[in-house]
């Protein structure tokens, strides 16, 4: 489950189209950054997570925010400044006997191919009429999903909702947000099989209810609209970190269902989606600022400014078990601990989280050395954690629900956490 929101030049404060996402998936799925440099590929063909497609002679510089085993992402932005996010839909559309492409396959792939977000939305729709959608995107689970996707560029921005190979694109006004549910009705532009009937009409009831995207996407909505015209970068990382207007003493731990725009997984089917990366791109008509988690849950997590013309400081790759080399991993023992008495041990820091973020946004607006800036916000970041992380472990454990106990020391000894 996820949430996508994006802002445009006459919503935000500077003039810049500001696009925020949360990518949300298994809690042991370990999330990573990488950035790639265009390039003229002399292969014809290229490898997507499950099949083999014809490849383009160029392919622009992207920085994407990926599940570590698949080759697509859930989120990313390229050097034009088209930024993209998806989400997992769940629709009538008859289930292909074959793999396609996954929903973050055809995200990467148009980051990789367009410069806008116009023509992004026909490299997205081309290769998903031509090779189809479909294969296991679970990490231990069994998922198959149709995706919908929101994508911008410097001045607009498209929602685009698909059921099998059929598509749809509505113009983003202003603000727009989605979640893990259908949201057009009739629309414009969209292919033969999705025209004259409501996107919506082809939505699976019960997958889509329960992933409780309605109540989501509501509330980042709405949050958007109530800020019009004021939405800078701190509002769409709060956004992100949202509980829906809960007190102090709100914790993960309560509760069989339901989610929050920060997703926290619990006990049962219905809660095994976790933020495991989270991502705001602040694209401006000569700029491009992206700040990322690249850890889980954002509400314990800093966001460090990456650009283009400054690349990433050296990160090692995470994988499927616990690694403390990995910043993904690193950080999850600051979030887990922190489950077990989220309200105190979150109180704890969470000030000293929003006072680091501020010196970084003070900091990306006047820095000359870019290179440098964001590898010290990863070195300052890493720093305050571990402190944070001793803080939180003198204060004591809460009692937690049985259920939600029994799912998280699960979780941790598949991952080998210590």
């Amino acid at each position: 489950m996820c949430d996508t929101f994006v802002s445009l030049p006459d919503a935000t404060t500077d003039g810049s189209v500001i696009l925020g996402k949360n990518s949300d998936r298994e809690p042991n799925e370990a999330h990573e950054i990488v950035m790639l440099p265009a390039s003229d590929p002399e292969s014809t063909t290229l490898r997507a997570t499950y099949i083999d497609i014809p490849q383009v002679g160029h392919t622009h510089a992207v920085l994407l925010s990926k599940p570590y085993w698949i080759w697509g992402a859930e989120m990313g932005v390229n050097e034009h400044g088209v930024a993209i996010g998806n989400e997992a839909v769940f629709t009538k559309a008859k289930r292909e006997k074959q793999p396609g492409l996954l929903g973050m396959d055809l995200l990467r792939l148009g980051l990789e191919r367009a410069v806008t977000a116009d023509e992004a939305i026909d490299v997205i729709t081309n290769l998903l009429e031509a090779h189809g959608q479909g294969g296991q995107a679970g990490h231990t689970h069994k998922l198959v999903y149709d995706n919908s996707f929101i994508v911008s560029d410097r001045s607009e921005a498209w929602i685009l909702e698909t059921v099998g190979r059929e598509w749809a694109a509505e113009r983003v006004d202003r603000t727009g947000s989605i979640s893990n549910g259908l949201t057009l009705g009739t629309v414009e532009r969209a292919s033969s099989g999705l025209q004259g009937d409501p996107v919506t009409s082809h939505s699976d009831f019960l997958y889509t209810r329960f992933s409780d995207s309605a109540a989501r996407q509501c509330r980042t909505s709405d949050a958007l609209d109530a800020v019009r015209g004021r939405i800078d970068v701190p509002t769409a990382m709060h956004l992100l970190r949202d509980h829906g207007g809960v007190g102090p003493d709100w914790t993960p731990a309560r509760g069989l269902s339901g989610q929050t725009v920060c997703a926290h997984a619990g006990f049962g089917p219905i809660r095994v989606a976790q933020s495991t990366g989270s991502m705001v791109s602040h694209v401006t008509g000569d700029d491009i600022t992206v700040w990322l988690t690249a850890t889980s849950a954002p509400c314990t997590s800093v966001f460090k400014p990456v650009w283009f013309d400054g690349g990433l400081p050296e990160l090692k790759s995470p994988g499927k078990q616990f690694d403390p080399q990995t910043l993904w991993w690193r950080h999850e023992l600051l979030h887990r601990t922190t489950l077990r008495n989220y309200p105190e041990r979150s109180a704890s820091y969470t000030k000293l989280r929003d006072d680091l973020e501020a010196e970084f946004l003070a900091g990306a607006a006047a820095t000359d050395d870019r290179a440098g800036f964001t590898a010290a916000c990863f070195d300052q970041a890493s720093d305050a954690e571990d402190a944070w992380l001793q803080a939180a472990r003198t204060i004591p454990e809460a009692k937690l629900p049985r259920l939600y106990d029994r799912a998280w020391r699960a979780w941790d000894r598949l991952a080998g956490m210590p």
